[in-house]
């Protein structure tokens, strides 16, 4: 018999709540904020309405939030902690400066943003065919159930199916008594169903700009059978909790999740709806392209009004709905000073931004992950590698100063720039102002990127400011980024399928592992604009690309062909936990120390424990149950108390 544990579920009170436009509408969301949702307010056409604009909305508090980002990479072979790094990203790292714990705040967002959303769903489901919404429309709310399950069970382990009111059941009261299901109950009770549904009632084409279609569901249904069945295989006896044998109610095994996943990713590639593989992959970040036919779904922002956006336009504490994410892996560049000027000044464009320098990539992403930088367009349109001079932005006419070499720089010049491979050449000095070296013959400060440190390195242009209001000067950099934040993107449909294949799934003809990568890696090849050297480039180097696949594809090869596809985008710790790669491919890293002058490579040791795996209950949680300290601690996963 299980016991019953008092849990926080206060079910009626959200917050950021949004209407939407009449159903005949055919462009955005537009929201009116509400403090709460009644069981009354769910009684009406209006009030469903809104619970699931409700549900897009809320994206924002998880998608972009800088601190739930952070938990996502720091800590992965994408990232480790900044020089200006707090507590907070320390103790992702794992490197003996921090440690997870149940009172971390990164990984308590999921579990505090997903169960009212969950909630306001159930809430839909069970109200809208009252009040006559259409199928189309209950299965938006059941997509975006099952979308939030997915989240909290590949984070935490089982979840609450119950938020008091009966499994899957709207709550209309504050319930402080709960149950955690096993990770095969919420797959298949809160997962599977759901999508299932949501995939057969959703539209083909988008009812709105953004909102969710049959593909999407495809996706996530895809990635959802292909994380279950990497659990039930479990290759490297990593713990559940709470603890349940590795068998699935249904009676399938993981190759059948396996074969599963493939066949419903190779559906959303041959049935693509509104979506397609955009021709480059430079267009897939670059700012003024933003909701493009690759962005399946992405928590909204806008520049037009800061109801809308959900954050303020001018500044941000980088809080609540804040999409502030790549301010935490922008090193602080306004310290480049040439000649005595502030030659590189803040700026809203998507090669500057806000710094915070929380987060620094390793030098492993230069030299392994993206080795190969002359023919993959993907390191050129991933990192800023040239810091431009910018001063005349700011209303300073100085025509020119001296870089160097004693070598004039012009507005629009590079000032300091990351090479894109080691030349011994360099030598160091205090160049710039941040330790930066010089090479004969050019007016630009230069940096090898094997030998960055945690204060200066490459920032990430793909997902950076983007403003069409700054008037030709420096705009407002302070204001939160008003970019959609990518969640799903249509070349994922193509990833899943060959992990599947690769663990086992019979391909189809054309669709095996290596012709899937392939896809990816010929559009990798094509380049139309050289972004490092603010140029056009129009070169196809598509078939070297090919060429070079290997000829048997591994599950390491597609976590690094996933790593230079999506690096930085906040998939990585999930990606390492699904495979169970993440201590054998995260256990070290280099990276040189915190001082500017810091160009020697240290070799750090990461802890990566297999209780790691999933994160812990929020403490708040466990604080605001009922219940013993021997019951907390059953409640908790282990390795946390």
């Amino acid at each position: 018999m299980k016991n019953r544990f008092k849990i926080k579920f206060i079910a009626t009170v959200l917050i950021a709540v949004s209407l939407l436009m009449g159903s005949c509408t055919k462009d955005i969301l537009q929201e009116a904020p509400r403090s709460s949702f009644t069981p009354d307010f769910f009684k009406t056409e209006l009030g469903v309405q809104g619970g699931i604009t409700y549900l897009y909305s809320q994206l924002r508090y998880v998608y972009g939030q800088p601190y739930y980002y952070n938990s996502l990479e720091t800590g992965t072979d994408e990232y480790t902690y900044g020089q200006s790094a707090d507590g907070n990203f320390k103790d992702s790292d794992l490197s003996g400066v921090g440690q997870i714990s149940s009172t971390s705040f990164p990984s308590s967002i999921p579990w505090n943003t997903a169960f009212p959303a969950i909630n306001t769903a159930s809430g839909i489901i069970e109200n809208a065919a009252a009040v006559g919404l259409s199928d189309a429309l209950i299965a938006e709310a059941r997509f975006f159930r099952a979308f939030n399950y997915f989240l909290l069970v590949q984070t935490y382990g089982g979840v609450p199916l119950d938020l008091g009111a009966g499994n899957l059941q709207f709550n209309t009261s504050a319930v402080r008594t709960s149950v955690r299901n096993t990770v095969p109950e919420v797959y298949t009770i809160g997962v599977f169903p759901d999508l299932v549904e949501a995939v057969n009632d959703l539209p083909v084409s988008a009812r709105l700009t953004g909102t969710v279609t049959k593909n999407v569901a495809r996706l996530f249904l895809a990635k959802a059978y292909l994380t279950y069945g990497w659990w039930l295989q479990n290759p490297n006896n990593i713990p559940t909790y709470p603890e349940s044998p590795r068998t699935d109610p249904d009676g399938h095994d993981a190759a059948y999740y396996f074969q599963q996943a493939y066949n419903v990713a190779t559906a959303g590639i041959d049935n693509p709806g509104d979506y397609r593989l955009l021709n480059y992959f430079y267009d897939v970040h670059e700012g003024s392209n933003d909701r493009h036919a690759e962005m399946m779904l992405y928590a909204d922002h806008t520049e037009a009004s800061e109801q809308y956006n959900g954050a303020s336009l001018s500044w941000s504490g980088a809080g609540g709905a804040d999409n502030a994410a790549v301010w935490m892996v922008t090193s602080n560049y306004t310290r480049i000073s040439v000649s005595g000027k502030a030659a590189v000044q803040r700026e809203a464009s998507q090669s500057l931004g806000r710094p915070w320098t929380r987060m620094a990539p390793t030098i492993n992403v230069f030299e392994e992950t993206f080795d190969e930088k002359d023919l993959d367009s993907r390191y050129d349109g991933t990192f800023v590698t040239s810091y431009r001079a910018n001063w005349n932005k700011s209303g300073d006419n100085t025509p020119s100063i001296s870089g160097a070499n004693g070598l004039p720089i012009f507005p629009g010049d590079k000032v300091v720039s990351y090479l894109d491979e080691y030349n011994p050449a360099v030598v160091y000095g205090n160049g710039a102002g941040i330790g930066a070296g010089v090479l004969p013959g050019r007016a630009d400060y230069v940096i090898n990127t094997n030998e960055i440190n945690r204060k200066n390195y490459p920032g990430l242009w793909k997902l950076g400011t983007y403003r069409t209001d700054n008037a030709g000067g420096l705009g407002q950099p302070n204001g939160a980024v008003t970019r959609p934040f990518p969640i799903a993107k249509f070349s994922e449909f193509y990833f899943i399928a060959a992990e599947a294949a690769v663990k086992g799934a019979t391909p189809a003809g054309g669709k095996s592992a290596r012709e899937l990568i392939n896809v990816i890696r010929a559009r990798a090849g094509k380049w139309r604009f050289d972004n490092g050297e603010q140029a056009v480039r129009m070169e196809d180097n598509s078939a070297a690309m090919v060429l070079a696949t290997p000829a048997i594809i591994d599950i390491d090869y597609i976590l690094a062909e996933r790593s230079r596809e999506y690096f930085g985008e906040g998939y990585r710790w999930l990606d390492l936990v699904r495979t169970q790669k993440w201590a054998e491919l995260a256990s070290s890293y280099e990276i040189a120390g915190n001082n500017d002058t810091d160009h020697t490579p240290v070799l750090v040791n990461r802890t990566i424990e297999k209780f790691h795996y999933i994160r812990p209950i929020p403490q708040g949680q466990l604080d605001n149950m009922d219940m013993t300290d021997a019951e907390r601690a059953a409640f908790q996963n282990p390795g946390y108390n």
